[in-house]
């Protein structure tokens, strides 16, 4: 179900937005080689709570963790363990939280010490591809609209995209509609309206789209094996623009990157 929000509420979700931000935020002065996906995972629960919020994730559908921690060809869902991260690594870190009766939901993709030049530019296209789709989501457009632009952006790129999962609405439930799929035609699927949310979140994979779940029930992985990536905003619509409830600011501040790319979809609410 579609549900739209108030002005009120869509600060409510920035607020439960926020908190994951600053959760990856922490784990990015975490991320390197020797250190453990679990042990991210229960510093990422503890700051979680101390902030006043719930792990979304944890219990949800009967997933066991805090993170769904999705290393190399590993797309989205890997369940966190005890094997240490190793050098040229990568690792989706993809967090929720629930406060205030609402959740937040997003994701980055970290590198683990020196990452193959490939692979970077797999995580770079991705995150682009990311605001390709962002600038689309605004009154008046569709579905299709966000789709169609991560994949032809991707695609071009000599990238795949998966089509099995997508990114949806989010607010009082983790997962409502619409369906956002990181593929489709233009001015196809549900319209945009103001007050709507969603989670925005391009899986991209640097060989075939295709994938396979492993027998844990959860994680995702490519079909050829090959490294895949993942970034995810929180996004509402505001004066029939996007505007982003979450950011990438606190992981930019821990690993000393200047960016202005959120710049464009902050607005005075």
């Amino acid at each position: 179900m579609i549900r739209i929000k108030t002005r009120e509420e869509i600060e409510l979700m920035r607020e439960s937005a926020l908190i994951v931000s600053k959760t990856l935020g922490l784990l990015a002065k975490e991320v390197k080689p020797g250190v453990s996906t679990l042990y991210l995972d229960k510093l990422a629960e503890e700051f979680i709570r101390d902030n006043g919020a719930i792990p979304g994730f944890l219990g949800l559908y009967d997933f066991p963790n805090t993170l769904c921690m999705s290393p190399n060809a590993q797309v989205v869902h890997g369940i966190p363990n005890d094997k240490p991260l190793e050098d040229g690594d990568i690792i989706s870190i993809d967090c929720g939280a629930l406060k205030n009766g609402f959740y937040g939901d997003h994701a980055y993709t970290f590198e683990v010490g020196e990452v193959a030049e490939e692979t970077k530019k797999l995580l770079q296209t991705t995150k682009e591809s990311l605001y390709v789709g962002i600038r689309e989501f605004k009154a008046g457009n569709r579905v299709g609209d966000v789709g169609y632009a991560i994949q032809k952006y991707c695609e071009e790129r000599g990238y795949g995209i998966v089509r099995e999962l997508v990114g949806h609405g989010l607010g009082k439930e983790m997962h409502e509609g619409p369906e956002m799929p990181n593929y489709g035609k233009r001015g196809r699927g549900k319209k945009f309206v103001e007050g709507l949310v969603v989670a925005i979140e391009p899986m991209v994979n640097l060989g075939t789209h295709k994938i396979n779940q492993l027998n844990d029930g959860w994680t995702i992985l490519t079909q050829d094996n090959k490294p895949s990536a993942h970034f995810e905003h929180d996004v509402a619509i505001v004066n029939g623009k996007p505007e982003l409830l979450s950011t990438f600011k606190y992981i930019y501040d821990a690993l000393g990157i200047e960016s202005n790319e959120e710049d464009e979809f902050r607005q005075q609410l």
